[in-house]
């Protein structure tokens, strides 16, 4: 029988593995650099702060351009997904949905801009290459080559109508690496999909630099993507991933 000493000591031993274990799963949630910051801590919907500094795209994206698309385009998406929540909260206090279909929808649209552009800053502000390791493996598997995949991502993208994102997301369900279009904010994506990586094609996104030749600020966006960032994205959707 073990001694109240010994139950003790080891009673210590596994708080003092929990809370390491603990320490160590934060510790690896800090080092992906991709976790997405969506809400504070009293559950509104907020902007986090950029990744870099307004500057540190040049010469891609100039500093302006960064500075009021983030500052002009995703802050105003988060105020307005916030008024769209309240605005639904009051509709059930009051039994009145008269506005229903106009809230939902603009629920649908500010808090995909919010979802979309938090993951957008972590898809830019790489090095560019190429994809490694498992990502890189996911790729050849689903496109046949990282130059088959490329080509249809700038084609993809360059090709989505007015405005919209150019999308890569793993589809746990299927276990595919997609590509796809996303008009506006919502529109065009597949149910279940989780961005790996997006690139803006909004006009705010490139028109100081660029104008009308998004073919162009496409092509450039490939020297600063983060595909450390997109790897980290497809490790934490895979289902394996997940459990282990």
């Amino acid at each position: 029988m073990a001694t109240r000493r010994t139950f003790l000591h080891n009673t210590a031993a596994v708080g003092a593995g929990l809370m390491l274990a603990q320490a160590q799963t934060v510790h690896a949630a800090d080092e992906t650099g991709y976790i997405d910051k969506l809400v504070d801590a009293d559950g509104r919907y907020a902007a986090a702060p950029l990744p870099f500094a307004y500057d540190a795209l040049e010469p891609v994206i100039d500093a302006r351009t960064v500075e009021l698309h983030y500052t002009f385009h995703h802050k105003p998406a988060v105020v307005a997904a916030n008024k769209a929540e309240e605005a639904l909260a009051k509709a059930r206090d009051v039994n009145d949905f008269t506005l229903v279909k106009f809230y939902e929808k603009e629920l649908a649209f500010q808090l995909s801009s919010h979802i979309l552009h938090t993951v957008y800053w972590t898809s830019i502000s790489g090095k560019g290459g190429e994809p490694k390791g498992e990502l890189a493996r996911a790729i050849d598997k689903n496109f046949g080559s990282y130059a088959k995949f490329k080509a249809q991502l700038a084609a993809a993208t360059i090709a989505t109508e007015a405005s919209g994102w150019g999308v890569v997301g793993y589809h746990p369900a299927t276990g595919k690496l997609m590509i796809l279009q996303c008009e506006n904010h919502q529109k065009l994506t597949a149910w279940g999909i989780e961005p790996v990586l997006v690139l803006d094609v909004f006009e705010h996104a490139y028109y100081l630099k660029y104008q009308n030749r998004r073919n162009e600020y496409v092509n450039q966006l490939f020297s600063i993507v983060n595909w450390n960032n997109a790897a980290q994205r497809l490790q934490a959707a895979t289902p394996t991933r997940r459990q282990a």
